[in-house]
């Protein structure tokens, strides 16, 4: 059995030999930055680890302890190319993966070690795709979104759509899970107690397809205020006392019992879905696991509020809303070139340019006109222009830039 707090896990920073050598799983990193970032986030985490606790040696899960959870889920895919745009079978794989690996009816469960299947836990919360939206709409529980962004990191940019991702629905009452194609990580989940308009999971492309991917489960278990087995901190503690303090993250498939921080005799059960194993090798939660994650529904936990979601519920409006239009091109355009009197600066691919400056320059490199971008399809008059090549030019915040020349008859 683990003893101490563990509040103070996410007030330690990562060793960088952890961050380097599992890439992952962004979760902690991310966390970390976080809380740098807002310091009163440190303590909205303390609240909810207290809570946490309390529950747990109260034993109020009972509750809820027999009945099953479940909670409206709505995926988000942002593509930028045809290829991006993830399908339903895929979406379906991926539900179908997280509810047995929750339900413990994964295939997979019989190849717990026999020391740890005393431990092994049905979680007894499910996910389903909603079928109405925050406004009583009809929905498949799935949005596919058109964005410019080719490449995103762990800022949490693909939640809004002011930065050319989605906004997140009302996270009070739906798991929101952003798909996207993630630069390193194969995704993150947000942070217990942190803003609500940031709340749910990221997956990247290459970790949410049709084949048997768990790291589904691993970020939802992270959603749901589980932590990595070893703390993230050698021999750390993760709040959970069926689960063997250890060393380290575990790589590849052991075949072994491993010993570490005098674990023996069963050692690290690196079988679990909160450790690093490959996806073939982790097959459990542990009821230590189940009453932390479901302490969170009860009365004042932060997630109580999904069971009173209508996200599950029929749809009151079956309008079925317009989805955006793909742009024509993925790239700037400029036409008509020549041109006379008017040209047209297409960038319906990308709204971000709206507010930045054109800056149009002679042949002998002199700033001739500036134009500032009110639109999407911007018009700029070159009539008063001399018949000649000119360069135009802008750029944005992300250093993303646009070079282009014309004629002018």
């Amino acid at each position: 059995m683990k003893a101490g707090s563990i509040i103070v896990f996410f007030l330690l920073a990562l060793s960088g030999s952890q961050l380097t050598a599992q890439m992952n799983c962004a979760t902690s990193s991310y966390s970390q930055e976080k809380i740098r970032n807002d310091l009163s986030l440190a303590d909205n985490i303390k609240s909810i680890e207290r809570f946490t606790q309390q529950v747990i040696e109260n034993q109020t899960t009972s509750r809820i302890e027999s009945s099953i959870i479940r909670i409206p889920v709505v995926i988000h895919i942002l593509y930028h190319n045809p290829s991006e745009k993830v399908n339903d079978a895929a979406v379906a794989a991926q539900l179908e993966i997280l509810n047995n690996c929750f339900r413990r009816l994964n295939a997979d469960a019989a190849n717990t070690p026999e020391r740890f299947k005393p431990f092994a836990a049905d979680c007894e919360i499910e996910f389903q795709l909603a079928t109405s939206d925050p406004l009583k709409r009809y929905t498949s529980g799935i949005v596919r979104k058109y964005t410019p962004v080719t490449k995103w990191t762990m800022n949490d940019k693909m939640k809004f759509s002011s930065e050319m991702g989605d906004d997140a629905w009302d996270t009070k009452s739906y798991l929101n899970i952003w798909v996207c194609n993630m630069d390193k990580f194969a995704g993150y989940s947000s942070v217990l107690g942190g803003p609500e308009n940031v709340d749910g999971i990221v997956m990247g492309l290459a970790a949410f397809t049709e084949s048997g991917n768990k790291t589904i489960v691993h970020e939802t278990g992270h959603w749901l205020g589980l932590r990595h087995l070893w703390g993230d901190e050698y021999c750390g503690d993760d709040g959970v006392n069926d689960t063997p303090k250890q060393a380290s993250y575990t790589t590849g498939c052991p075949a072994n019992i491993r010993i570490t921080c005098g674990n023996g005799p069963n050692g690290d059960m690196y079988s679990n879905y909160m450790d690093f194993t490959n996806d073939a090798c982790t097959n459990l939660f542990t009821e230590g696991q189940k009453a932390r994650m479901r302490a969170l529904f009860t009365n004042g936990g932060v997630r109580n509020s999904l069971l009173f979601s209508k996200g599950l519920d029929a749809p009151l409006i079956f309008e079925i809303p317009m989805p955006e239009e793909d742009p024509k091109w993925l790239e700037a355009r400029l036409y008509p070139n020549p041109a006379t009197t008017t040209m047209v600066l297409d960038l319906s691919y990308d709204i971000r340019w709206v507010g930045k400056t054109i800056f149009i320059t002679n042949a002998q490199g002199q700033n001739i006109m500036n134009v500032t971008i009110t639109s999407k399809n911007q018009q700029i008059n070159v009539s008063r222009l001399q018949p000649g090549l000119y360069f135009l030019a802008a750029k944005k915040g992300d250093g993303e830039s646009i070079k282009m020349k014309f004629v002018k008859l």
